[in-house]
Parts: C-alpha cells; sequence; structure tokens
C-alpha cells in the first residue's frame, strides 16, 4: 500500500531528476539549476546527454554575456547537474518530469520502471500536452503522486507552468509543485486534464484552421502569418509557429484533442498528414510550409513558393484624392492615414456636423502625435488641412478613391453603394471596410462592381499596419494593383484574400474567442488563468476575455453568427455564454461590464 500523503513528505522539492533531454527537457533542466536545484539529467542516448551539456554551457555562457547570470552563477548552476543514461539514477530524485516523446508506450515503460527505482513518497510529473494524464497515472503503482507539468518552450524563456490534475492526483502533490513553479519564477495554472489543456487547447485549434486556409488556397502563407502578426499582435504567425513546433508534433496533439472533442475544428487538417509523412515537419527538418536554410535553422530561405517582390502583373490606376465616407472611429482614423500620406481628403457624414466632429476627433489625434514627438505642428497642421469635411456624398464627384467606412449593417453599406455610384466619376475605385459582410454584396448594388473591393483596415487605423485586401470574383486586376499600389502609400501592410466571411484575420481569431468561451462555460478554467495562458504561453498581447471585452461582445456575436451561417460547421455556432451576455446588455467594456466589471468612467 503506497505511503499516506502529507504536505511535509512532499516539501521541499530539491532533487530532480529530468527524463528526456531534447529542446524542452535540456530547457527545464536549466530551470531548475539556475534556480538552486539539484538536477539530474536522463536520456537513453548517450549522444543526446552530450549534446544537452553543450547547449546548457552555450545557454549560460550567452546569459552571462547579457548580464543575467554572473560567472560564479554560471558555475554553480551547471556543477548542479549531472546526466545519465540509467533511469536508475533517478532513485534518490524527490520530483521526477518525464519529457519523453509523445507516446502511450514510451510513457507508459518510464513510469513503470521509475515505480521500481524511486522512493514512495517521490513526485511523477508528465510533460505531455496531448496525452492523458489520468491514463498515465492509473498504469503506475502510485497513481496519486502522478500529474501533469507542462513547461513552455523555450523553457528558460517562458513563464507559464501548466499544473495538471487528474481525478487520482493527491491535493498535497499539486500543491507542492505550484510552490516549485511559483520557486522557479513561473506562473502556475491549475487544469484539469483534458487534451492540450487551456494554452495548446486554444492555440492547435487556432493552427489548424491556418493550416486548412492555407491548404485551400484562400491566402498565400506569407499573407496568412503576417495578417495574425500584424492583425493580432502576435509573435509569430501560425504557419511559421507550426514549422517551430513541428508538423508533425502538432498533429498528434490534434489528434489527440480531436478524439475526445468531436470538434471538425480539432480534426488535423489533411496538409498536416501530408507534410509529416513526407518528413517535412517544420524546422528540425529543413522544410515545412517553408524552407530553412539548414535543418535546425530558423532562416527562412527563398523556394518555389515565395512571392516576388512588388508583383503586380498590370499598373494601378492613378489616385490624387480620396473619399472617406463616416464620421464614427474607424473613418476618422482612415482619413487621419490618408492626409498624413500626402492624400488630399474628402471626409464625408449625413451632416456637416457629424463631419466636422470627425475632422476635431483627428486634430485632437494629431495634436497628441506632436506631443509624443511623433510628428512636428507644422506636418500636423498641413495633413489637417488636406481633410476637407462635407455633409453630403455629393463632395465625392471627383475623388479617384471612396472608402466606406460606415455601420456593420449590410443594407446601410448597400444603400451607400448604391448613391457613391451615381457621385463618383466613371474609374473611381469604390473600396469598403467592412470586416465580416461580404464585399460583393456592396458591388451587386451598383452598375460597376468591377469597380469595388475590399479595404479592411483595423482599429486603431492610424496605429495598426495591416490591410486585408478582399478581391471579389468580379473585382477587375487594376482595381486590386490600385489598392496595392495605394497600401504602399499609406505605409500599410496589405494582404490579399478572397471575399468569404471573417476574411484572414477574423476567420482565425473569433474561432479562438469562442473556444476560449466554451472552456469558462464548461468550468475547465477560470477568466484569469485562460488569459494569463495565452498571454505567457502563447505571447499574446491579451488574453481572450480581455480581447473580447474590448472588441465588444455585440460585436463579437456578430462576427461568431456570420462565421458560423457561412461555413456551417457547428464547432463554428457562438457559445451560449457569450449569447446570454449580449441578451443582458453586458457588452464589455463600453457598458461597464461583459465577462469582467470595469470601473464607470
Amino acid at each position: 500500500m503506497a505511503a499516506p500523503l502529507s504536505d511535509s513528505s512532499l516539501s521541499p522539492l530539491q532533487t530532480v531528476a529530468v527524463v528526456g533531454l531534447g529542446t524542452m527537457g535540456t530547457g527545464i533542466a536549466e530551470v531548475l539549476a539556475k534556480a538552486g536545484r539539484e538536477v539530474v539529467g536522463i536520456d537513453i542516448s548517450e549522444a543526446q546527454t552530450a549534446r544537452c551539456v553543450a547547449a546548457l554551457e552555450a545557454s549560460t555562457a550567452r546569459a552571462v554575456e547579457r548580464g543575467r547570470l554572473t560567472e560564479q552563477e554560471r558555475t554553480e548552476a551547471l556543477a548542479r547537474i549531472r546526466t545519465s543514461t540509467d533511469l536508475r539514477a533517478a532513485a534518490e530524485a524527490d520530483l521526477v518530469i518525464e519529457v519523453a516523446p509523445e507516446s502511450y508506450e514510451i510513457k507508459h515503460q518510464i513510469f513503470r520502471e521509475l515505480d521500481g527505482i524511486v522512493r514512495p513518497e517521490t513526485i511523477l510529473a508528465t510533460g505531455t500536452n496531448a496525452l492523458s494524464v489520468t491514463r498515465l497515472a492509473a498504469d503506475s503503482a502510485r497513481p496519486e503522486r502522478v500529474l501533469g507539468l507542462h513547461f513552455f518552450n523555450p523553457a528558460p524563456a517562458m513563464k507559464l507552468v501548466e499544473v495538471v490534475s487528474s481525478v487520482l492526483t493527491a491535493p498535497a502533490a499539486v500543491g507542492a509543485v505550484t510552490d516549485l513553479a511559483l520557486a522557479l519564477g513561473k506562473e502556475p495554472v491549475a487544469v484539469g486534464d483534458r487534451p492540450g489543456f487551456v494554452a495548446d487547447g486554444l492555440l492547435f485549434g487556432y493552427l489548424n484552421q491556418a493550416a486548412a486556409m492555407y491548404e485551400a488556397k484562400y491566402a498565400s502563407r506569407e499573407d496568412i502569418d503576417a495578417a495574425m502578426r500584424l492583425g493580432c499582435g502576435l509573435p509569430m504567425g501560425p504557419l511559421a509557429l507550426l514549422d517551430l513546433i513541428g508538423i508533425d508534433t502538432a498533429r498528434t496533439v490534434l489528434e489527440a484533442m480531436y478524439a475526445e472533442s468531436r470538434d471538425r475544428l480539432h480534426a488535423p487538417a489533411p496538409i498536416l498528414k501530408q507534410l509529416s509523412e513526407a518528413g517535412l515537419t517544420g524546422r528540425k527538418a529543413g522544410r515545412g510550409f517553408y524552407t530553412y536554410e539548414a535543418p535546425g535553422s530558423a532562416t527562412v530561405v527563398r523556394d518555389a513558393l515565395t512571392p516576388l517582390d512588388g508583383e503586380l502583373k498590370v499598373p494601378g490606376r492613378p489616385v490624387r484624392s480620396v473619399g472617406v465616407a463616416g464620421s464614427g472611429t474607424m473613418a476618422s482614423g482612415i482619413a487621419e492615414v490618408f492626409a498624413k500620406a500626402g492624400y488630399e481628403v474628402v471626409l464625408a457624414a449625413r451632416s456637416e456636423e457629424k463631419a466636422q466632429t470627425a475632422k476635431a476627433r483627428i486634430g485632437k489625434s494629431l495634436a497628441r502625435s506632436v506631443d509624443k514627438g511623433r510628428m512636428t505642428a507644422e506636418a500636423a497642421a498641413q495633413t489637417l488641412e488636406r481633410i476637407v469635411p462635407a455633409g453630403s456624398y455629393d463632395a465625392f464627384a471627383d475623388v479617384d478613391l471612396a472608402v466606406e467606412a460606415v455601420a456593420e449593417d449590410l443594407e446601410v453599406k448597400r444603400q451607400l453603394f448604391a448613391a457613391l455610384d451615381k457621385v463618383c466619376k466613371p474609374g473611381a475605385v469604390l473600396a469598403t471596410t467592412t470586416s465580416s459582410l461580404p464585399v460583393v454584396a456592396c458591388a451587386r448594388a451598383t452598375s460597376r462592381p468591377q469597380d469595388v473591393i475590399g479595404m479592411h483596415f483595423f482599429n486603431p487605423a492610424p496605429a495598426m499596419k495591416l490591410v486585408e485586401v478582399v478581391r471579389t470574383v468580379l473585382t477587375a486586376d487594376d482595381v486590386h494593383a490600385t489598392v496595392r499600389e495605394v497600401c504602399g502609400k499609406i505605409r500599410k501592410h496589405a494582404v490579399d484574400c478572397g471575399d468569404r466571411a471573417g476574411f484572414i484575420v477574423n476567420a482565425l481569431l473569433f474561432p479562438y474567442l469562442n473556444n476560449a468561451i466554451k472552456m469558462v462555460q464548461d468550468h475547465y478554467a477560470s477568466l484569469d488563468d485562460i488569459d494569463a495562458a495565452m498571454r505567457l504561453g502563447g505571447g499574446y498581447p491579451m488574453g481572450p476575455f480581455e480581447l473580447l471585452d474590448v472588441v465588444g461582445l455585440d460585436v463579437s456575436l456578430a462576427i461568431e453568427r456570420v462565421l458560423h451561417r457561412e461555413f456551417r460547421d457547428p464547432g463554428l455556432a457562438p457559445a451560449p455564454l457569450l449569447e446570454h451576455l449580449v441578451a443582458a446588455g453586458c457588452l464589455g467594456r463600453k457598458t461597464g461590464r461583459g465577462f469582467r466589471e470595469y470601473a464607470r468612467r
């Protein structure tokens, strides 16, 4: 019979064995040694233990160069690490962290052997992010001492650690490991046992959809990655991240998630299987979605799919003056962007007063830029002079490009495009900034659908670098070329995509947000833990619930409904919790309450 658990029998965890010395195991060993723990690194391969030691020497040397460690601290940390190819070296460990390949067979074998080696009070932790901790624990002689301890790569830099309990795990074991994570300078998040846990559970669904989007030839790999970096502030695009993680690893995680959820969003995109089975597993193989200088290199090199710089098959139309329709934040921001780039801008609204108010808002924005030293007072004055407010769309008679930024309501937009059709001169390009409505529906409201295109700016337009350029099946080539050229002149990064709901960014972002809501709805994790997991484990600038409250729950629900209607996928159905909050008038920061409560201004 196993010894009874008590807090005193589990603390402190001073000697830690790390089984599996790949990139993750090596990183964990470094974190433990720097924090004063005695580390036993174990791997079946002697060559791998040698690589681990070399990697630790190089990594700690860099830390000294950067002033993060003293030479003495480095020497002491390295002295705390010893390596072995024999699992029996873990005999005196207080905690064993297994970071072997994602295979039940391999992990079961390690845990069974450890049962006969370690002391009765030793805690056994698995580093899996895809396999069932409960299943691994059930096969152990001491299931109450088995749990998940999921670090993120690179372990020395990433703050998040997911502490995973099974129904068999003793609370004292969870407490001891949580205390260790805090002592290592990490932020532990407690989660239950399901594939992917919190961070990967949300991340891999998003990565899978990005792979499927690329496979469908909806957008190029470069445009998908740029859209998510620039539109969402992510440190890496999804396809580059899949190459870094390993396409085979991603496929394994997704298969485990799909086996449990049966959600089609988790069913691995066929391209992941094709690349995996061809050995094109990402950076480690030298080729995945991108081609790299060498296996293990982070340097992307040109291949047959790399677009040619500045490739435009036809010249665009000349654009000297721009009309912006609307008086809200988005319209003001877009007018400011064009005026800063030297274009003459007509800012038209439903009344002269609304147009003047919008211009005043631009004046305040420019004044803030002057205060922050981003532009001179003279440049700000010249920019503001280029903007002419107008109370009627008749003022668009001579513009070369008309950009619509009115309410996200298809009927409102269709009426506006019918009006622009009558007012604008022949050859003028007509653009909509819609984020979720069909561009072709706006085009069909005119007698010149070939001149209509989508230009989806992101909020705030002066700061956000991305514009999604949305062609319909009717858009003329020179209209597309015009908008691409204009994006270059206003210093925005244009990405091309077709006319379907969500375009690139919202089609990938909102299912991820919806899945986060479902996690809370299912009582799997708290708002705070999910937000922390995505900021610290995924490098997201905001957690999903912070972002939902900023965007507005009503806006988010409208986009979710459009995506669900377009793709007919049950997994895209808006989470009932989101619908309930919107029905209750809890719309986020703008109403003082959404997923969280906010102080009224």
